[in-house]
């Protein structure tokens, strides 16, 4: 194993002068195929290897990495330090890419990266930890960082939706070394920005495709303007290749299927990495675009394609009963604003909620799961009834609570039915975070003890509650949020896992502007085979309006006040389809990959 002390010191920053076309290309990813297609191009265009640079990963997902190892070092290809060449290097035990805990990444990642280490070499690993961090490149006088990531991280994340501020961050300590721009890699995905005049390049990736339902991959040549014209003329270009063969000689290396299927499909089986910008983009075929700058603005994304998804209720799996829109408090970016003063859903009443049940005991035999939900449900009157009723019925119920005092005055009924029933009664306690300071941002002053107090009582008694929270990945990563709920499980003597999904349940947040207002065809078709979901494929949520008679049949948990998701009356007008067209349905289900339910 190598000294790290030794190995990945600080180098002196290579510089590339040039005043002609520079091929820039990243993400090899052991694609063997790929990389010989792009040199033959790179030949058919004039641009020798001197003028070539990568972005690093230059092995990852595929079947060659010494092969292709060997063909960027024969040519003498400039190169950056990847983050995967540095684990490699350090015979370290994964590919430190960054990729959140349980994400598909980080599942297929251990399979490639021993795969990788394996069939790497010491000399390859010395030439690995010789590579810079950073090269110059100097193109028509214009002055560029070349980095995998970031300059501030090697492994950052950046794609062409992020805020503009985030790249200005990693461009402003840049401007005294007089660098105009950034041209990176990592992300996977190829694009360019102008951010307050400076410029954000990235080529994207030769090895993999770009999520765009096309086998075709990505690379760019940068050219510098007309002379007299200050500036960059940026070409980002598709890449074919033998992609057939790619994937054949990954599935005879028992290589991860996901990514073997990707090089066909076009499809990342790791689309939960990407902002919901980009993924509301999976499946929409990219095509060959130019950018110059300083005069571009930032391209838009791929415009979402029309007919916009459409999802018919495959089997009912749960009934959600809102209980009233009525609650003991007020919460920052409450889903349907439930206080103590809003009744636009008024109280469900028992005859309702009957109603309902005994229609879809009768035609849903498929159905496992009553949901009860509000604003607070204890605070209707007919509550206890209801998930008792439903339970002698024989369903699963699952009550989502604050757990505060309208719970609490509760305790001898929801005892003596844990008695009777078991498990069968699952409770789900809102705690938005770990710490009273951050609960208490959501819910206000003052609730977090009530609610812890609940949440005590609740465990004391055998209930095995899930807990849920919000969830900004601006604010707090997933790792760092599940790590703080444990230390509070921990201390408090809880028996919740706090790595389980379904224990700890995150939600995404509703509250900001959307990215993405609805979910086009292309991307449900693309994502839905590979796990992601909508409740109203399998929900549906009964709410009682305000000053009427009967209930109504809503698509979702979320949306009880559109009347585009209003269904009817019954069970049986409610069965139609559901167009997934309003942004809830984008960045909750879909792109955020979340759920009320708990029985899927």
């Amino acid at each position: 194993m190598f000294d790290s002390s030794e190995i990945l010191t600080a180098h002196k920053t290579p510089v590339m002068v040039v005043d002609d076309p520079v091929l820039v290309f990243g993400g090899v990813y052991s694609n063997l195929e790929a990389l010989e297609a792009l040199l033959a191009e790179a030949e058919r265009r004039g641009i020798p290897p001197a003028r070539m640079v990568c972005t690093g990963d230059v092995v990852a997902y595929g079947a060659n990495p010494a092969e292709c190892v060997a063909l960027i070092r024969k040519y003498e290809i400039a190169t950056v330090l990847g983050n995967c060449e540095e684990q490699l290097a350090l015979e370290a035990e994964d590919c430190g890419c960054g990729f959140a805990p349980g994400s598909v990444c980080e599942r297929l990642s251990s399979a490639w990266f021993a795969y990788a280490s394996a069939r790497i070499d010491r000399d390859a690993r010395l030439w690995m930890a010789r590579l810079p961090r950073r090269i110059d490149l100097i193109i028509g006088g214009s002055r560029l960082a070349v980095v995998h990531g970031a300059p501030s991280r090697i492994n950052r994340f950046l794609f062409r939706s992020h805020p503009e501020e985030w790249f200005v961050r990693e461009l402003e300590p840049l401007k005294a070394e007089g660098v105009i721009g950034v041209i990176g890699g990592h992300s996977g995905l190829g694009f360019s920005r102008s951010v307050g005049g400076r410029l954000w390049h990235n080529a994207g990736a030769i090895g993999l495709p770009a999520n765009d339902g096309t086998p075709r991959t990505w690379f760019s040549i940068l050219s510098p303007c007309p002379e007299r014209a200050r500036g960059l003329m940026i070409a980002h270009l598709p890449l074919a290749y033998d992609y057939r063969r790619a994937a054949q000689a990954m599935r005879k290396a028992g290589l991860p299927e996901g990514y073997a299927d990707a090089l066909e499909s076009g499809i990342w089986p790791s689309f939960d990495v990407l902002p919901r910008a980009e993924q509301a983009a999976t499946g929409v075929p990219l095509s060959a675009s130019g950018f110059r700058w300083p005069d571009d603005p930032a391209p838009a994304l791929p415009a979402p394609p029309e007919p916009v998804a459409s999802v018919a209720l495959e089997s009912l799996e749960t009934l959600w009963f809102n209980t009233g829109t009525l609650c003991n408090i007020a919460c920052t970016g409450c889903y349907i604003e439930s206080s103590p003063r809003n009744d636009r859903l008024a109280y469900l009443s028992f005859s309702e909620f009957l109603r309902l049940l005994e229609e879809a005991e009768a035609a849903h035999p498929e159905l496992l799961e009553i949901g009860f939900t509000g604003g607070e449900p204890f605070l209707n009157p007919h509550a206890l009834s209801m998930i008792e009723h439903a339970l002698a019925r024989g369903y699963r119920v699952l009550v989502l609570t604050n757990a505060m005092r309208p719970m609490q005055r509760h305790q001898k009924t929801l005892r003596r039915l844990r008695g009777l029933y078991g498990g069968r009664l699952a409770m789900r306690v809102s705690l938005d975070h770990y710490t009273a300071e951050g609960h208490e941002r959501v819910r206000g002053a003052g609730t977090w003890a009530p609610a812890l107090r609940g949440l005590r009582w609740l465990c004391a008694e055998g209930f095995a509650p899930a807990v849920a929270a919000r969830f900004n990945p601006e604010i707090e990563d997933e790792a760092a949020l599940r790590a703080g709920f444990a230390r509070l499980f921990a201390a408090e003597g809880f028996a919740i896992d706090a790595a389980d999904p379904r224990a700890l349940v995150l939600f995404p947040e509703l509250a900001e502007p959307a990215e993405v207002q609805s979910v086009p065809a292309s991307a449900w078709h693309a994502m839905h085979p590979r796990g992601r979901d909508t409740m109203c494929r399998t929900s549906r949520m009964v709410v009682q309006r305000k000053g009427s008679a009967r209930a109504s049949v809503v698509a979702c948990t979320l949306l009880p006040y559109d009347s585009r998701f209003d269904l009817g009356e019954t069970l049986a007008e409610a069965a139609r389809p559901v167009a997934l067209a309003h942004p809830h349905c984008a960045r909750f289900c879909v792109f955020g990959g979340a759920s009320c339910a708990s029985v899927r």
